[in-house]
């Protein structure tokens, strides 16, 4: 197939390119603008084969139409965005505009065009701060959002809802992605946020040294040990999850799939399990809660599982934090 993927320089976009130039099969052109990505991963792409890269923002309209015209794109998947909470917060605008008016344009290519499937990255955010009774959560879960990111990705998931049905033969998976964590074994590519706002990085750089202490916020949640419960899913297995779905349009209609385990661990569990694959004992200092913080959050993936050919191979925390560490030792 013939395949734009936008925001392929970033951690999870990357991982997927990798994927899909291992199959050989399909011709790949990625647009990214190296706002949150790196060029150094378009060159460490490069060894598993051959793509077009562009760097354009997607905020260029006629650029990005431009490309369409050059192309008979057959697929998008579309993985640009701004990625950050508290960011949205401060500055929303930038997250309508970048998020969801960017987005929107691109489904509109697509249609102007005849591409007529779309692969788009959401998030677990679009279900806001669900209570603990809700869990796991599944697709048909009423969304809520509680910050301006999560709002940017529903809208634009209700966009790509409604080209569907204005255009019959637009098929889309929307793919709502819960805590994605980890780096692929042979750690050439990996997880690079600056600010870095995930746990699992976060903990990885205090057990190197490189953070002083990890903060933990709250420990007086309806859990177990009172630290908040999340669904962290292997990058890589999200990946293929997103070639699953892509096998599954060929044949199937539009769907929405949640991407997780189906169970979660503890902030705690997390700070545990990477003291013991480290090796390494670190400074640990609880906090008041954040806002919007739910107590868990988890997925539930029956859906997913029974509809596609995903087959997740690494659902093991100790896993998920040892390649995470191992691939934060390899960042100067």
């Amino acid at each position: 197939m013939n395949i734009l993927i936008t925001g392929g320089a970033g951690y999870i976009g990357s991982h997927i390119i990798k994927q899909l130039l291992v199959l050989k099969i399909h011709r790949l052109t990625i647009v990214d603008n190296f706002q949150t990505g790196f060029e150094e991963t378009i060159n460490t792409l490069k060894q598993y084969g051959d793509f077009e890269f562009i760097n354009q923002d997607l905020s260029n309209w006629d650029e990005i139409e431009n490309i369409f015209i050059k192309n008979n794109f057959e697929v998008v998947m579309h993985f640009a965005a701004s990625l950050l909470v508290g960011e949205s917060i401060k500055n929303p605008t930038k997250y309508y505009i970048n998020n969801t008016s960017n987005s929107a344009n691109l489904v509109n290519l697509c249609s102007k065009y005849g591409v007529k499937k779309f692969i788009f990255s959401s998030t677990a955010a679009v279900y806001g701060e669900p209570s603990i009774d809700k869990m796991p959560l599944c697709e048909e879960t009423i969304t809520n959002p509680i910050n301006p990111y999560g709002y940017s990705k529903l809208f634009t998931e209700q966009i790509i809802k409604d080209m569907s049905i204005a255009d019959r033969n637009f098929k889309y998976i929307i793919l709502r992605y819960f805590n994605v964590a980890g780096a692929e074994e042979s750690l050439n590519i990996g997880e690079c946020h600056e600010p870095e706002t995930h746990l699992i990085p976060l903990v990885a750089k205090t057990a190197l040294g490189k953070r002083s202490k990890i903060m933990v916020f709250g420990d007086d949640y309806n859990t177990n040990d009172g630290t908040c419960i999340r669904d962290y899913i292997h990058v890589d297995d999200l990946a293929s999850a997103h070639l699953a779905c892509l096998e599954y349009l060929e044949n199937n209609d539009s769907n929405t799939f949640n991407c997780g385990y189906g169970h979660g661990f503890s902030v705690m569990e997390v700070i545990q399990t990477i003291k013991k694959v480290s090796n390494c004992d670190f400074e640990v200092e609880i906090t008041n809660r954040r806002q919007g913080d739910p107590a868990i959050l988890v997925a539930s993936n029956k859906k997913i599982l029974k509809q596609t050919s995903w087959k997740p191979k690494y659902d093991n925390l100790e896993f998920i934090c040892k390649t995470a560490l191992e691939w934060e030792k390899t960042i100067k």
